[in-house]
């Protein structure tokens, strides 16, 4: 919840290894603290905790529903994303009616060491060049690897092991948060 106080404007409730019930209580506590920060929720994975809270959107994985079932399931109006971890997931990604995608890991972090070694900036500059989808580079970014992956083409990042392990993740989130938005590209380009 601090990292709310550094601007995040949206956060992800990932907690893969608690029941049904933990994850729906949670997922109330965030949520109103969300909304309080006007920032989104999004959940990871469960599309049935997603739609009993109402959040704003889901976040799948590659192990998850397929993303045309998943939409059936939660209708046009909460936001649809996925994890890729490669050039084909993110094709997939493009025909299969999400919002947007977690492209990653870009660096090293022990967070998403089992997807593989790292991708590389340069994932993000090639799949920039065929994804109309929002792109946002995960794995490894702190402030000072935000210009680089911005740079390659990412629309923004995605922060854990940054924020939740800073002594202040306000901080933390704020300062991250103020690199992405010193290197947006202007709209239209």
């Amino acid at each position: 919840m601090r990292a709310l106080e550094g601007g995040v404007r949206a956060i992800q409730l990932r907690e893969k290894d608690r029941d049904t019930g933990e994850v729906f209580r949670l997922g109330e506590r965030l949520l109103a603290g969300a909304r309080t920060a006007g920032a989104a929720l999004i959940v990871n994975d469960r599309v049935d905790v997603a739609m009993a809270l109402g959040v704003d959107g889901v976040h799948l994985t590659r192990k998850s529903l397929p993303p045309n079932e998943a939409r059936t399931l939660v209708g046009p109006r909460m936001l649809l994303g996925i994890s890729c971890h490669s050039l084909g997931d993110v094709r997939e990604a493009v025909d299969g009616g999400v919002d947007f995608l977690v492209l990653g890991p870009i660096y090293a972090t022990a967070s998403k060491a089992p997807y593989g070694p790292p991708l590389t900036p340069e994932i993000v500059r090639r799949a920039r060049a065929f994804c109309p989808l929002p792109i946002l580079a995960i794995g490894g970014i702190g402030p000072e690897r935000v210009p680089e992956v911005m740079a390659a083409g990412a629309d923004g990042v995605a922060a854990i092991s940054a924020v939740l392990r800073a002594a202040d993740p306000a901080a933390a989130a704020a300062g991250i948060f103020s690199a992405v938005q010193s290197h947006r590209r202007p709209t239209g380009a």
